[in-house]
């Protein structure tokens, strides 16, 4: 049985997850593709096309070709595959509570400003941080989000990411995953076992 894993953008770009790979995206990316070219035929690499749409603004386009001969980039098949109703079920009281908490984070500044009224743009940043937090951590909160959960359950595939909001519905929907801080490590065992060269 092939391995196959699918990636988010979150390995490339997210700088405390990249630094493994690379001091910036381009060298996180030619330090993957070092390991993509030692598991070949063995592993295989997935990306849906709005995730790689997203990678590919952060990386320099002359690895465009090697990337596109390690890398899958495959939507998942939206008309045939089927979610549980359970799934929809916790996404809506999960955006329902977000909402809800929201709201107490609007309400919170508002009365902050009305105290402090010289300090209205402190409160208004505050407010967005705060209003972020409540309503977007923890959630998948993207169509590009989405499309990789859907995928790696299509391919029965391992997510790769450090998306707190898809690794929790990765979770609840039964879909394998790392958490993407410890992939350069399972590349190396893979490596390893396979029969490859450590880099």
């Amino acid at each position: 049985m092939t391995l196959r894993f699918v990636l988010d953008t979150s390995i490339f770009v997210n700088p405390e997850i990249r630094k493994d790979f690379g001091d910036n995206p381009t060298e996180a990316m030619k330090t993957f593709l070092g390991y993509a070219e030692k598991l070949f035929g063995k592993v295989e690499f997935y990306m849906p096309p709005g995730i790689y749409r997203e990678v590919m603004h952060f990386v320099d386009e002359e690895l465009k070709p090697e990337i596109e001969l390690y890398i899958i980039k495959k939507p998942p098949n939206l008309h045939d595959l089927k979610i549980p109703a359970f799934v929809v079920y916790e996404l809506i009281d999960d955006i329902r509570r977000r909402v809800d908490k929201g709201l107490r984070v609007a309400e919170k500044a508002v009365r902050e400003s009305v105290v402090e009224t010289d300090n209205v743009d402190k409160i208004i940043q505050k407010l967005r941080r705060n209003y972020r937090k409540a309503l977007r951590e923890g959630i998948v909160d993207s169509k590009e989000d989405f499309e990789l959960i859907l995928l790696a359950k299509e391919l029965d595939a391992t997510i790769v990411s450090a998306d707190v909001g898809i690794l929790t519905w990765a979770q609840k929907m039964g879909i394998k995953w790392i958490d993407a801080s410890a992939f350069k490590d399972v590349l190396e065992g893979l490596v390893e076992k396979l029969g490859g060269k450590n880099l």
